[in-house]
């Protein structure tokens, strides 16, 4: 049998019919939508799916996201062109397999004894030699010692002008055609597999079962019947989020303009949630404790569902997918960060929002997630200069050897505690993204500080403000020291305690000339005095000094100049330290590192501070964690025929690649008392092994020398 690139050829019926189904049934044809899935799949696994529409437009831009949805590259697997596709190939492949496999099974009923002896000399293999005996005793012998080997033979009797002559005709490897067949089928059953674990079945019933996908909100138990498939649908794959303590028996099925609702003929219960961590922080391990509540029966069968490891009820495999907050309880405090401002305790429920009305503005909370262990890379980075009294070649050599995990750069991983995420959205349905962490977290320079997180969007990464904390770890003396620094009372105030003790008493000019720069300084810094709107620049801060000096000093004094005022600034800012902390009876700040560290800090946040969006930051007192496992729940009646698809694919591969078909053929010719044996063997792959394998029959069968084929 030969192998041939066309289609089936029909006799009967229109020309374009014809061309139809020779088109449809040819190998170039399903090679050619072979190639076209392969694509498609390469695509879906580079990129990412079901994703929301507005993470496409912010990390490719809006012409591209709308490429992708035009041509629902987002939801490649479920896309109408791909399962029409799937549909072709299984169609193709069918019928290139009908074409093929008559020919086929006659071929292996063909021994192609017929073959002419003078044919036999235009093999690549072939030898010739005397052999003992009439033909047909010869034959009889050759034909033994075959079949003995596991050759299926046929012997020919033929009459010649010197007597009878016998062709012996054997063949072996036929297993390779079924390779054929096999590979072949493998790719039907494997594409009729994905097709009924695909959303083909659930497509239709959208299409002739009067089911539409449902694209509002609000609660699963309110959503009509027609958003929902049946507890009968032979096949769906979603997923099935449960809240501790709580149970659930419907899966949402996401589509790409909205959800199908599935009713399970079971509901879960999730009795408790198991998370481990690597030292990374990463999670190591998700397991669920849970209990299936038979609708039918009542029956309550317990089970533990782990990551590779599902559970299985009714035909409906139960996959544990990831892991989420199940509505945890959180309580925060609002510290203003302007003066006037009130702290209050506001509290509400991870997923939910609260409302705040604080005078003329009106502002949502919304609780966005809560986050128990945080585990950062803290490791102080002091510089790039190396000290050659401690250069370690060995260690520095083993460093950069061993586990592919190893880096040079020395990790310190520490878990500094919880954080929270919420969103505040103003009266015009703008809204900001927060990241705060609930303890203050020493970075690596010594100084404790508060971080507090922001974001325009989720495309964007967190920037930090970070505050520092007190000897007490609270935000109360920086923020004392912000409110000082906006009352102009406190200020001259600071400024005159400054200037007293910097200036000998017996020279008062000096000490009226260093209050008026002190006041300048830190008047500028306030933001006192500057333009503001939409287009002006920050207020205040260190900014602000450096374009106070840029504009009335000249270049070449800047540095001095820049030096002196900062040096006035942080001394005055001091001062205003130790007054707030004499009106609240607390003990002065003493003159050490740490309090130098402190106010270094302060400095920065006070600077950065008129660069925060919100007039009060949300920091986290109190919580309580309810976490809530993911399943996901599949209906799988594909999943047998792909893994028979596959066992089939893995054989006709091996049977194919593997397995040699050969044919051997020997001619026996009456020569006096003798017999003039001519022997000839093909083989459809040309290898070292049929080399070896001729050279060993022909010396065997006819006693043929090794060295010639000839």
């Amino acid at each position: 049998m030969t192998t041939t690139t066309h289609g089936l050829r029909v006799r009967s019926g229109s020309h374009a019919w014809r061309a139809a189904v020779e088109l449809l049934s040819s190998m170039r044809f399903a090679i050619a939508l072979l190639t076209i899935i392969c694509i498609a799949s390469i695509i879906g696994t580079v990129l990412k799916q079901h994703e929301p529409a507005n993470n496409y437009v912010n990390q490719f831009g809006p012409f591209w996201a709308l490429l992708f949805d035009k041509f629902s590259l987002n939801a490649v697997y479920s896309a109408w062109w791909f399962l029409l596709i799937l549909a072709f190939l299984v169609i193709s492949t069918t019928l290139c397999i009908a074409r093929s496999t008559p020919k086929i099974f006659a071929d292996l009923k063909v021994y192609k004894e017929n073959i002419r002896a003078q044919s036999l000399n235009a093999f690549h293999h072939k030898a010739s030699a005397m052999v003992a005996g009439q033909p047909e005793a010869a034959a009889a012998r050759v034909g033994q010692a075959l079949a003995k080997a596991g050759w299926k033979v046929k012997l020919q009797r033929r009459e010649t002008p010197t007597g009878e002559g016998w062709m012996v005709a054997a063949k072996a490897g036929a297993a390779n055609k079924f390779g054929y067949i096999a590979a072949h089928s493998a790719i039907v059953l494997v594409c009729i597999g994905g097709l009924l674990d695909g959303d083909l079945v659930v497509r239709a019933q959208t299409w002739f079962n009067g089911k539409s996908v449902y694209k509002g909100g609000g609660m699963i138990a309110d959503v009509a019947p027609e958003h929902r498939l049946s507890m009968r649908n032979p096949t769906f794959r979603g997923n099935l989020m449960v809240a501790e303590g709580t149970q659930s028996s419907t899966a949402i099925l996401a589509q790409s303009d909205g959800v199908l609702l599935q009713d399970l003929p079971f509901a879960v219960e999730l009795k408790k949630f198991i998370v481990e961590y690597y030292s990374t922080g990463m999670p190591k391990l998700f397991a669920s404790e849970i209990v299936v509540h038979d609708r039918e029966t009542g029956a309550q069968t317990p089970a533990r569902v782990e990551v590779n490891h599902p559970f299985s009820y009714k035909g409906v495999e139960i996959y544990q997918s990831s892991f989420d907050d199940g509505g945890s309880s959180v309580r925060l405090k609002a510290v203003p960060l302007l003066p006037g401002g009130k702290t209050f305790e506001v509290e509400g429920v991870v997923g939910g929002s609260s409302e705040l009305n604080r005078g003329d503005e009106k502002m949502t909370l919304e609780y966005q997630a809560l986050r128990v262990i945080n585990v950062e890379n803290l490791t102080g980075q002091t510089g790039n200069a190396v000290d050659v009294r401690k250069v370690d070649l060995r260690g520095a050599i083993d460093a950069r050897l061993g586990a592919g995990n190893k880096t040079v750069t020395h990790r310190e991983l520490r878990n500094v505690g919880p954080s929270i995420t919420y969103r505040l959205r103003d009266a015009a349905g703008q809204a900001r993204e927060y990241h705060n962490y609930m303890l203050p977290v020493d970075t690596g320079d010594g100084v404790a500080a508060f971080l507090l997180g922001v974001r325009e969007t989720p495309a964007e990464s967190f920037r930090y403000l970070r505050v520092p904390a007190d000897e007490n770890a609270s935000m109360d003396t920086f923020l004392r020291l912000r409110v000082d620094l906006m009352d102009p009372a406190q200020r001259a105030a600071a400024v005159r305690r400054y200037a007293t003790r910097a200036v000998d008493p017996q020279r008062p000019e000096l000490a009226e000339q260093l209050a008026a720069s002190a006041a300048k300084a830190l008047a500028l810094f306030a933001g006192e005095g500057q333009a503001a709107g939409p287009s002006a620049k920050p207020r205040g801060g260190l900014q602000a000094i450096a374009d106070f000096m840029e504009t009335n000093v000249p270049e070449a004094e800047r540095g001095r100049a820049g030096e002196v005022l900062v040096r006035i600034l942080n001394g005055v800012l001091f001062e205003l330290v130790q007054m707030g902390q004499e009106r609240v009876g607390a003990p002065p700040l003493a003159s050490n590192e740490k309090t130098q560290g402190f106010m270094t800090q302060a400095v920065l946040s006070l600077s950065d501070a008129s660069l925060y969006p919100a007039p009060m930051v949300f920091q986290l007192v109190d919580f309580k964690q309810v976490q809530a496992s993911v399943f996901q729940v599949a209906r799988a009646p594909g999943r047998n025929i792909v893994y028979l698809g596959c066992l089939l694919l893995i054989l006709g591969i091996f049977a194919m690649l593997y397995v040699r078909e050969r044919r051997l053929w020997v001619w026996m010719a009456p020569q006096g008392d003798a017999t003039q044996a001519t022997m000839a063997l093909s083989s459809n792959r040309k290898t070292l092994d049929v080399d070896r394998e001729f050279d060993l029959l022909k010396s065997r069968l006819i006693g043929a020398g090794t060295g010639a084929k000839e």
